[in-house]
């Protein structure tokens, strides 16, 4: 566990106890503070009181008497209101703060021998998967690493802090929004596109939020295959940040792009970089000073036309989108005193990850792909440009917009399987497309996979839902793990190698 200074002998507000909630009251009490508990769950207060924590009743507090209020990124700061605890707080002067924040103060307190490093990662997709690739690479390297915060463990849960190590962190725009010093020494935008906008009164709050990774980073690594992203690295890039572009496009802002044969023809011709002493294969990005641009291509990372990775040994990063993953994580390790040799190699060995283009078995010639961490349609859109033809199964609790935004992939959709709420309305926009109402996921299963051994040659059936899960089961996980039951009952072979990640 990692302590907090800085508030000793002083009262905490600390509103909601969950996961990040407790810990960061664990953290507070072992720094010394006196963290004040409450939640709304008649369960989490007791299980606070059985830890010996003072549990008062906040909606009858002295608010002049906290020093600071420690806010679950559960509860709203702002949208579509403030929070009632964020009320009494800015009305009696009371600064409202995270768990991020929290460790950022724990981190900043420390001689500079002793600070470890950070690398902060956030986005609308793909942020899970670049935050444990990272975590893998910088292990793989020797590197002591700790991987936390909104994937796995919370982060004040994670080690105490010791000199040489790296701390690799996934943080929410929730989270974000409860910080004003946090400070990592790269920190990452993968991507942005409408999300938990209800949260940050609409696309402007939510944009701002995730900028604020940047604030006092050291060195910013920026996505910019969307109009978002090209927008934010213009605006560091004007203030004279150190910050590298990292697209999948020639172009910023473009990215979609649906052949993906062509880029798989231009990788064949492009040149490898050789081990002589070039610009590409020498790079690092600078904490100062230094701009940049890497393109990720499907199989491949580029520096300056030349290919400096060649990833299509790596089972787990199948697509463009985690060529882009793979590329933040080169370029972190390689900022991070990473030779080029032993991040690459961490590249092509990463296992990948659960529920996110993860192949579960196979049954003849047929792949079972689990995707179920697609939870909106910009994340289903990176699996299905990721195969030239695929049996779909898609649907749940669908977001603003369903799946319009996935027409141009729909020439790559031999059948579509629908279940779930949104079944009928992606049945409508489905036009043209083959389609089946399965209802639920055994059914759709069983029927994706009969329709995909009557092919010819190698097929693959892609859950990938493009939809919250909210409607059939408590969370993605659950619906991924339903999926790979359905696809072991038909017989199939479960897969042994590394999983697919997105």
């Amino acid at each position: 566990m990692i302590s907090v200074p800085g508030f000793e002998g002083r009262r905490i507000a600390v509103f909601g106890l969950g996961r990040s909630g407790l810990t960061a009251a664990r953290a507070l009490k072992a720094g010394g503070a006196l963290p004040v508990l409450w939640d709304d769950s008649v369960s989490s207060r007791m299980q606070a009181e059985a830890e010996s924590f003072a549990v008062e009743d906040l909606t009858r507090a002295d608010w002049t008497d906290f020093a600071a209020l420690v806010l679950s990124p559960g509860a709203p700061l702002t949208h579509p209101k403030p929070h009632w605890t964020v009320v009494k707080a800015k009305a009696a002067g009371v600064p409202v703060i995270g768990d991020i924040e929290l460790f950022a103060r724990a981190i900043a307190v420390l001689p500079d021998a002793e600070r470890p490093k950070v690398v902060a990662i956030t986005g609308t997709n793909g942020k899970s998967t670049t935050t444990a690739l990272i975590g893998w690479v910088l292990k793989q390297a020797g590197l002591t690493v700790h991987v936390g915060g909104n994937i796995g463990i919370g982060v004040l849960a994670l080690p105490a802090p010791t000199p040489g190590a790296v701390y690799v962190i996934e943080v929410s725009s929730y989270q974000l929004d409860l910080t004003t010093s946090f400070a990592p020494d790269v920190a990452i935008l993968t991507n942005v596109s409408p999300d938990h906008l209800d949260r940050h009164g609409g696309m402007d709050g939510y944009v701002a939020a995730k900028k604020r990774i940047f604030e006092h980073a050291s060195l910013a690594l920026v996505g910019t295959d969307e109009r978002w992203g090209a927008a934010i690295l213009s605006a560091l890039t004007d203030s004279g940040r150190a910050v590298t572009a990292i697209s999948t496009s020639a172009h910023p802002g473009e990215s979609r792009d649906p052949v993906l044969s062509r880029e798989r023809i231009e990788l064949d011709r492009a040149p490898t970089a050789s081990p002589s002493p070039d610009r590409p294969k020498d790079w690092v990005p600078a904490f100062a000073g230094m701009s940049g641009k890497i393109e990720a291509r499907p199989g491949a990372i580029r520096i300056d036309g030349q290919v400096v990775a060649d990833l299509r040994a790596a089972r787990s990063l199948p697509g463009r989108h985690n060529a882009q993953n793979a590329a933040f994580a080169y370029a972190a390790a390689r900022a991070l005193g990473v030779s080029h040799d032993a991040a690459v190699e961490g590249l092509l060995t990463f296992p990948g990850l659960a529920h996110r283009m993860e192949e579960v078995g196979r049954l003849g010639a047929v792949r079972f792909i689990n995707d179920s961490k697609a939870t909106n349609a910009d994340a289903a859109r990176q699996a299905l440009a990721s195969y030239d033809r695929v049996f779909w199964i898609a649907g749940g609790r669908a977001k603003d917009g369903g799946i319009e935004s996935l027409t141009d992939l729909f020439p790559r959709i031999r059948h579509a399987y629908l279940i779930g709420e949104a079944a009928s309305n992606f049945a409508d926009t489905l036009d043209g497309v083959r389609h089946d109402l399965c209802g639920d996921m055994a059914t759709a299963v069983a029927a994706a996979a009969a329709g995909a051994a009557a092919e010819r040659g190698e097929q693959v059936v892609l859950l990938s839902p493009a939809c919250a899960s909210f409607d059939q089961y408590p969370d993605f996980e659950a619906r991924g793990e339903a999926f790979r039951a359905a696809v072991l009952a038909l017989g199939a072979q479960p897969f042994s190698g590394p999983a697919s990640a997105s």
